[in-house]
């Protein structure tokens, strides 16, 4: 989505990244669950500007151990949700941005939403967001606000909304705090 808090700008230029068959990446995850990874993320860029369902089907066919309950891999997404959404998942974080809302599919479909706030107006999206998932069936997502880093002012109002609107939890990128890349 090219949002200027991005913390993976050098994904964005494909040459950099080849495309790898599906089998590559079937492997990869299975030598990832067989040290002790207990699902997969997939994230961007964003993820659904591409069909997923090849990937999910594939991925399904890795196995977590008996210790670890058995059966496929659980797969997660993280999307904007500006884009239809293909595959299938077990958990779905959206993280919408206000300059290109979300699918109405995808507010619907999402377990969690995670909202970056870098000024007041994020707030306001926010809420609105969150009011729009849970006109759904069911239960609504967790609600999420990360500080856009290291905006000093997103940090101190997602701190000050999380305290006074008790169904709000922080996220924070604790990376990011810790200095690591």
């Amino acid at each position: 989505m090219g949002c200027s808090w991005c913390d993976t700008r050098q994904s964005w230029p494909q040459s950099a990244h080849p495309q790898q068959p599906i089998s590559t990446l079937t492997d990869r995850v299975a030598e990832a669950v067989a040290e002790g990874a207990g699902f997969v993320v997939i994230t961007g860029g964003e993820p659904l500007h591409h069909d997923l369902g090849p990937l999910c089907q594939a991925l399904q066919t890795v196995q977590l151990p008996r210790r670890a309950g058995g059966g496929p891999v659980p797969l997660h997404l993280e999307t904007s949700g500006v884009d239809p959404l293909s595959g299938r998942f077990d958990w779905i974080t959206l993280s919408p941005k206000r300059h290109r809302p979300p699918t109405s599919e995808l507010l619907s479909a999402c377990q969690e939403l995670k909202v970056v706030v870098e000024g007041p107006e994020d707030l306001v999206f926010a809420e609105a967001m969150a009011e729009a998932a849970s006109q759904r069936s069911g239960p609504g997502p967790l609600l999420l606000l990360q500080p856009c880093w290291p905006a000093e002012q997103g940090r101190q109002l997602a701190i000050e909304h999380v305290i006074a609107h008790p169904l709000w939890r922080l996220s924070l990128q604790t990376h990011k705090w810790l200095g690591v890349r």
